[in-house]
């Protein structure tokens, strides 16, 4: 579906929140007749998404410069004032006001819209009304983070833990159904931390049961990134008992060593990884799992680097999203001693060639099969455990399809 005129155009960084978020804002502004707007919603992971984002900025101000351009997300969040210097930058909106309607439909003449996020106690409940062109939708149950990481800078741009009540994302996830999405993934920044919040203190496992079981039609859920050791009972039982919740887990892993990971104030040991991957495989042995790895941590060893290379071979992880460590100025890791950073990027290359293995072989296993394909785009789709499939022929994006696998190049399965 081609843009009308009247739509603002979004620039998304960072991960599927923020996806999710633009989405939000992209009707919010719409609605305020911000058509000519460009909207950067910007990443504080690393320095080098904040690098892209104001080089993509400038960009934009030098090929449109008649559009009003406004930035927002946790970089803008926690560094509103580099941003609003940024030649042609019209406004810089918060992380909690970008959200926010009125904040939209009546732009102040204030610069920098930001206020201090760890005074936000809610998160809202904010129904998209559809993601173009996807096969799936996102929802937010959960934002922010109680937890303080060394390396980690997002709980300033995001705030404390705080939680979507039950019965306000069972209502989205029927209205996103409703509009024929077979596919809704269940996002946040932290959402193993779910629910203590809210009345009745409900777990994330419980929150899930319950949507569920209030939305039957719901044929696929899928889960972002996970904490190895606050999966409670119910979540484990959901795993082993419910065909609906997709076999594919995202781990918050960042570390296979353990004195890495108490350097970096994680709340897992490695052997909980290795544990906790096994009792999934054990109930659901099709399941499949990705994670997130720093490499090159302040004070990393060789050997502390062999272990965590080791443990994407003894969890045999599918889907590594490996980083090279990013200092960050104001957290702790800054202050440790550094490793040097072409160290980190061989470290980060080795790991991702460790993946790459992981996955051709998970692939391999899983030919002359039967997987059922959500489709993306033309021939093309996700399985059950998030294998890429290609297919022929045509059919509309988002419609399951059975299909048989036949072979692979490595990368991706093909079937019929």
């Amino acid at each position: 579906m081609k843009k009308t005129p009247s739509e603002p155009e979004l620039v998304t960084f960072g991960c599927r929140l923020n996806t999710y978020e633009s989405e939000v804002m992209r009707a919010h502004a719409k609605t305020a007749g911000l058509g000519d707007a460009i909207i950067f919603n910007t990443c504080a992971v690393t320095k080098e998404a904040e690098r892209q984002a104001r080089q993509a900025i400038r960009k934009a101000h030098r090929e449109h410069p008649d559009k009003k351009i406004i930035v927002t997300g946790c970089s803008a969040q926690i560094d509103p004032q580099t941003y609003s210097q940024i030649k042609g930058v019209s406004q810089v909106i918060g992380n909690d006001a970008k959200l926010d309607e009125r904040i939209w439909s009546g732009l102040s003449d204030e610069k920098v819209v930001v206020n201090d996020i760890m005074t936000v106690t809610e998160t809202a409940s904010h129904l998209v009304e559809g993601f173009e062109g996807r096969a799936r939708a996102f929802i937010q149950v959960q934002n922010g983070c109680d937890h303080r990481c060394t390396f980690c800078i997002i709980p300033y741009g995001r705030g404390n833990s705080r939680s979507v009540p039950i019965g306000a994302i069972v209502e989205q996830v029927r209205a996103l159904v409703e509009q024929g999405y077979n596919e809704i993934v269940f996002t946040g920044v932290d959402v193993t931390s779910y629910g203590p919040d809210l009345p009745g203190k409900p777990t994330f496992g419980q929150m899930i049961r319950r949507v569920l079981s209030m939305v039957p039609e719901l044929k696929r859920l899928r889960l972002s990134s996970l904490d190895p050791v606050e999966m409670d009972d119910d979540l484990w039982r959901l795993i082993a008992e419910e065909p609906r919740l997709m076999p594919h887990l995202h781990l918050s892993l960042q570390a296979g060593d353990d004195m890495i990971l108490k350097r970096m104030k994680r709340r897992h040991l490695r052997q909980d990884a290795i544990d906790m991957c096994k009792r999934a495989r054990d109930v659901r042995p099709d399941i499949a799992f990705g994670a997130d790895i720093i490499a090159g941590f302040p004070t990393e060893t060789d050997e502390m680097f062999k272990n965590t290379k080791r443990i994407i071979e003894e969890c045999d992880l599918i889907y590594c999203h490996v980083f090279p460590y990013s200092e960050r100025e104001g957290t702790p890791a800054a202050k440790m001693p550094q490793v040097p950073h072409q160290l980190r990027k061989e470290r980060a290359a080795i790991l991702r060639q460790t993946g790459e293995k992981q996955h051709v072989n998970f692939l391999r296993k899983n030919i002359n099969k039967t997987v059922q394909v959500v489709v993306e785009k033309d021939s093309f789709g996700k399985s059950e455990s998030f294998m890429p499939v290609s297919f022929e022929g045509t059919h509309e994006v988002g419609t399951i399809l059975s299909l048989k696998t036949q072979s692979s190049d490595g990368k991706q399965l093909f079937a019929v």
